[in-house]
C-alpha cells in the first residue's frame, strides 16, 4: 500500500480545498492516522474504497476517542539579550484545547489484502456540536459499531440510517465512555440489577 503522506497527496489533489491532515502517533506503534474535515469527509471515504490503488472496502473497527478539555505546553527556542550577550533560551508557552471527540475507522482491504488505514473525524465539541458525518453509506459495516459510539459517546453520526442506541436502554441518560462520566448511585433505570449494583440499588428501595 502506498504511504500515508503519498495518500494524502492524493486526496488533496482530489479533493481541492479538503482539508486532510496527519495525525502523529505517540505510542509504542507509532501508526499515524488520516484526519478529514466533515464537508469533504463522505468524498474522501469514497475514494479510499474506490481508487483502484487502495480498494479499501472493509470497516474492520469504528471506535470512539474523548478528549477533555486541555493545557498544552508548547516549548521553542527564542534569542534575547542577557547582560549585553545575545543568547539562545527556551521559553514555554501554554494555551488552551477545547475537548472533542473523535471517531477512529480502520480500513482494510480485502481484495488487494493491505491495510490498515486509520482515518479519523473529529466534532467541534463535547456539547451542542458533537457531530461527524456518518460513513455508513460508505462501509455498511460502519452501522452498528457508529450505533455504539452514538450510544456510549454521544457522537450524532448525520446521515446514519438508524442511529439508536445499541447497548444501552432508552431511557439511559448520559455517556458511560465518556472520560467525565458519573456513575449513578440509584440505578433508576437498570432493568436487572446484580452483584454490585444490586447492592447499590437496594440503598434506594423502599423499606
Amino acid at each position: 500500500m502506498e504511504t500515508l503522506d503519498q495518500i494524502k497527496a492524493r486526496v488533496e489533489a482530489a479533493f481541492p480545498g479538503a482539508s486532510v491532515e496527519i495525525v502523529p502517533n505517540a505510542g509504542v506503534g507509532g501508526q499515524r492516522s488520516l484526519l478529514v474535515d466533515h464537508a469533504h469527509a463522505l468524498d474522501v471515504a469514497r475514494f479510499l474504497r474506490e481508487d483502484p490503488a487502495l480498494r479499501l472496502d472493509y470497516a474492520s473497527n469504528v471506535t470512539g476517542v474523548d478528549w477533555l478539555d486541555a493545557v498544552i505546553k508548547e516549548k521553542r527556542k527564542v534569542k534575547q539579550v542577557i547582560a549585553g550577550v545575545e543568547r539562545e533560551i527556551e521559553e514555554t508557552t501554554e494555551r488552551r484545547r477545547p475537548g472533542y471527540l473523535e471517531v477512529v475507522y480502520h480500513l482494510y482491504s480485502m481484495e488487494l489484502k493491505h491495510g490498515p488505514l486509520v482515518l479519523r473525524l473529529r466534532t467541534a465539541n463535547r456539547a451542542d456540536n458533537a457531530r461527524v458525518p456518518s460513513l455508513t453509506p460508505v462501509w455498511r459495516a460502519a452501522e452498528f459499531q457508529e450505533r455504539e459510539a452514538y450510544d456510549l459517546y454521544g457522537i450524532i453520526f448525520d446521515g446514519h440510517p438508524d442511529l439508536r442506541r445499541i447497548l444501552m436502554w432508552d431511557e439511559f441518560r448520559d455517556f458511560p465512555m465518556r472520560k467525565d462520566y458519573v456513575e449513578p448511585d440509584d440505578y433508576e433505570y437498570e432493568p436487572t440489577p446484580h452483584d454490585d449494583v444490586l447492592a447499590k440499588a437496594k440503598r434506594h428501595y423502599q423499606p
